[in-house]
């Protein structure tokens, strides 16, 4: 009755204004997305006001071009409105549940419709956070840890989200709601092949998503949702500068000439020189270039195109003695990865009427990876004495992949309730070639100091034409009032058919098929506006990598796809506005769960692992005292376990996985003293894992124990600071310079923990001019 009420009075008063300019535009969300129902009001005549229609359009007669726009869960914006077609996004309100959010189905809905454990990192997070590095992002999401070293890395990661530190495809990452890479051709350090000026929002959904997206959506699915032009000329200029031998250089620009087009650039070089370890530089040049052209009021062209060109060198790891003893210098001398990503996205959406929105989308993508990977290096030993020789590989691993997917939403009378689907099919011939080297060991130093490529040599010499179709469909209703359930099923089929290309086997072929059906079931029930709970049941799943498949020795292994089914409950509450709380308990069945063991000869081995169960607890907390202060906490606590699994002829069933921090925590104080500045408080938390199988290491006194690593807990400050143009902003790492482990992994090789580096104590700043 209100709304009718407030309705009658803005159409009556819009009546009796005496307007001499009629003004006309559109509304939309961040993701130009109309917003139905948005009012228009005068600024300097309250009285007279309009509501967008339900393709966010509105006319309105004024004396005065200044306006409010306001709709709920979004931030009012005032401006003026100027002859001609104004274009106007608004961006949300992320303190209570009306923020909207596009990675539950590809299509803009609210939170609280969406059952399932999803994280916000909007524009305004970014701009205080200031991040380097995408780590410094997604850790903010409670159960997410991205591992990298920023001291070495060189933004090469993994990731655990409800899942041990893996490289293995259980993370989808997302651009605008579409796969940056196709389907079977996983790589855990895809995100260095992502353009990161360009993001404006970051979503995280956590858990099994493959119902909508497909295979590798199991862990998390991260969604990276690029900046719309702006609607007048806008950009930046940027330098950062650190004492980890970092250097980064950024440009911006926005506008939209015309009323239709509108364009969008963002670039940045980054590099790394003479850092605190030996043979860590790396460089790496990245572009976005954006258009969104609308064809009219109810049709919007974009297109996107990244190019990221990397190289890297592979510092490899530190030995226990290295790393306890402060000798930071690399054992590789050579190693390196070079990275060559361009992808162009090209999507047509089509409001056909107010019920029916159809969305077309062509992808091209053309990748080229090459390395001299630290990983695959041997040093060879004779009674426990390095020879001076070794082995290791170059390898090249190559695609071009075409990928189109269309979805159609349809709105229902019934029930307020929607239907979501459409068919995807991804087609990508894959070149894969890995030769071996010859490596020359200092004996003393035990560096690897050179190498020579043995060329003819193949380890592997392959193609493989990966072919991916599929359709699915999402449905949601409102059972009752607050009552919403979701219903989903996707079916995939994936063909693989390898060709080897290496003389003296023949002519060895092999057309691997897989298929699945994925469910998902979910239900969200809301007190009011601000406060709900959730459950649903998903399932996701993961075929054979490629490079899974075909890498054992040119064997063609028998490796099942990996299949998990995730149980969860949670809730999210928002009190007087000033108490943000969520959390979310889960579990997470696998079968066929595929892992990486070494065997005798130190060569990595890939296969399925039986059945293993994933369960905790995520919750988060922000506290908003005053629009000054600000305190938040993520965390999760969660236990992984083999339920059923050998290895070689030992069983380790009823026992916690490796690589699998229980307890992970990132809590913040931020305090605004003035309106343009910040100043925030860090602490990260990783607690204790097992860096080996539970009894796997042969103590020396005829007992077997378990290595591990014991967590680490470091403090950050950081601050950003505005004056008119000009932004300035600084970081202070590791406060206390505490000796930690981006990450630590056994050997049994090696009989001892490897370590991955965390930062000591460092300063990173940056200045950005704004126009």
């Amino acid at each position: 009755m209100k709304n009718i009420l407030f309705v009658l009075v803005i159409a009556l008063a819009g009546l009796s204004g005496n307007a001499q300019t009629v003004y006309r535009g559109q509304v939309t969300d961040e993701n130009g997305v109309p917003l139905e129902g948005a009012t228009i009001v005068s600024l300097s005549d309250t009285t007279i006001g309009v509501m967008t229609d339900a393709e966010g359009i509105y006319e309105i007669a004024l004396d005065n071009p200044q306006v409010s726009i306001s709709y709920v869960g979004f931030l009012t914006t005032q401006k003026t409105l100027k002859q001609g077609f104004n274009q106007t996004l608004l961006r949300e309100n992320t303190t209570n549940l009306t923020e909207v959010v596009v990675t539950g189905n590809r299509e803009s809905q609210k939170r609280s419709e969406v059952p399932a454990a999803i994280s916000v990192i909007d524009s305004k997070d970014l701009a205080e956070t200031k991040a380097f590095g995408i780590d410094q992002v997604v850790n903010q999401v409670s159960g997410v840890f991205m591992m990298t070293s920023r001291v070495a890395s060189n933004e090469q990661h993994m990731m655990a989200v409800r899942s041990p530190l893996s490289t293995k495809a259980l993370f989808l990452y997302l651009e605008d709601g579409l796969q940056i890479r196709p389907t079977s051709v996983f790589n855990h350090n895809a995100l260095l092949e992502m353009n990161d000026i360009s993001y404006g929002r970051v979503e995280v959904l956590k858990g099994p998503a493959s119902s909508i997206y497909g295979s590798e959506a199991i862990g998390g699915s991260f969604n990276f949702i690029t900046k719309r032009p702006t609607e007048d000329l806008t950009g930046s200029v940027g330098l950062q500068h650190n004492d980890l031998g970092l250097s980064r250089y950024e440009l911006e620009i926005s506008d939209s000439p015309s009323d239709r087009l509108g364009l969008y650039l963002g670039t940045h070089f980054v590099q790394r020189k003479n850092g605190p370890i030996e043979f860590s530089d790396y460089e790496k040049f990245a572009l976005t270039f954006k258009t969104v052209y609308d064809l009219s009021v109810r049709s919007e062209w974009t297109n996107v195109i990244d190019l990221v060109d990397y190289r890297s060198d592979m510092t490899g790891s530190l030995s226990e003695a290295d790393y306890t003893g402060g000798n930071f210098e690399s054992d590789q001398t050579f190693a390196d990865r070079d990275a060559l990503a361009f992808r162009v996205r090209s999507t047509l959406e089509t409001r056909w009427n107010d019920r029916n929105k159809t969305s077309f989308n062509l992808v091209f993508r053309k990748n080229q990876m090459d390395q001299n990977p630290s990983y695959r290096i041997r040093q060879f030993r004779e009674d426990g004495q390095l020879t001076g020789e070794g082995s290791g590989e170059v390898n090249s691993n190559r695609y071009n992949s075409y990928m189109g997917l269309v979805q159609h939403k349809l709105d229902f009378d019934f029930k307020d309730s929607q239907l979501v689907f459409g068919a995807t099919v991804d087609f990508s011939p894959q070149d894969y070639i890995a030769e071996n080297t010859r490596v020359v060991v200092d004996t003393e130093t035990g560096r690897n100091i050179d190498f020579s490529l043995q060329s003819g040599s193949y380890i592997l010499n392959y193609n493989a034409d990966i072919l991916n179709y599929a359709g699915f469909a999402q449905y949601e209703i409102s059972v009752i009032e607050k009552l919403k359930m979701t219903a989903a099923l996707r079916f995939d089929r994936f063909q693989y058919v390898y060709r080897n290309r290496m003389e003296g086997l023949g002519d060895q072929r092999s057309t691997d098929t897989y298929g699945n059906l994925t469910p998902k079931l979910g239900f969200n029930y809301n007190f009011n506006a601000l406060s709900g709970i959730y459950t649903n049941y998903s399932q996701g799943f993961t075929p054979p990598q490629v490079s899974t498949l075909y890498r054992n020795r040119n064997e063609l292994v028998d490796i099942k796809p990996s299949i998990y089914n995730n149980y969860e409950l949670g809730g999210y509450f928002n009190i007087a506005q000033k108490i943000k709380l969520d959390g979310a308990l889960y579990m997470i069945d696998g079968k066929n769960t595929l892992i990486t063991i070494r065997d005798d000869d130190d060569v990595f081995i890939n296969t399925n692992a039986g059945k293993t169960r994933s369960y905790g607890i995520e919750y988060g907390v922000t506290y908003t005292p005053s629009p000054k202060l600000s305190l938040t906490h993520n965390g999760s606590y969660a236990r992984h376990r083999y339920i059923s699994f050998f290895d070689s002829g030992i069983d380790y069933s009823g026992t916690d996985r490796e690589s699998a921090p229980r307890l992970l925590g990132l809590s913040r104080i931020t305090y605004r003293p003035l309106e343009n500045l910040s100043i925030t408080a860090e602490h990260e938390l990783v607690g204790d894992y097992n860096t080996s199988f539970e009894g796997q290491v042969d103590m020396g006194d005829g007992t077997f124990g378990t290595s591990t690593y014991k967590g680490h807990s470091i403090f950050n400050l950081r601050a950003v600071y505005r004056l008119k143009h000009i932004e300035l902003w600084a970081h202070a790492l590791n406060i206390f310079d505490e000796l930690y482990a981006a990450r630590a992994s056994y050997s049994s090789f090696s009989g001892e923990n490897s370590y991955s580096i965390g930062n000591p104590l460092a300063f990173h700043g940056g200045v950005r001019y704004l126009f």
